[in-house]
Order: C-alpha cells, then sequence, then structure tokens
C-alpha cells in the first residue's frame, strides 16, 4: 500500500517539476535571459 502512494507521489512531483521548468524555458524562449529573471523575482 505504501509503495502505491509513494508512486503515485513521485509522479505527481515529476510532472510539477516539468512543467514548471517548462514554464521557465518558455518564458525565457520567448523573452531572453534578463527578462526571465525578472519574471522569476517577481513570481517569488
Amino acid at each position: 500500500m505504501e509503495e502505491t502512494v509513494q508512486k503515485s507521489c513521485w509522479g505527481l512531483t515529476a510532472k510539477a517539476v516539468i512543467g514548471f521548468a517548462g514554464v521557465i524555458l518558455f518564458v525565457w524562449l520567448v523573452g531572453g535571459g534578463s527578462e526571465t529573471a525578472a519574471v522569476l523575482a517577481t513570481a517569488g
């Protein structure tokens, strides 16, 4: 039972990390490196 829960948790974590990285990559490609830093600073 615990293995299923842990596996599900890791799957969710992986999706969140990939999604977050995808958003950052998209913003970086569209806006450029310096604007990405400003966006991340504002979001944080």
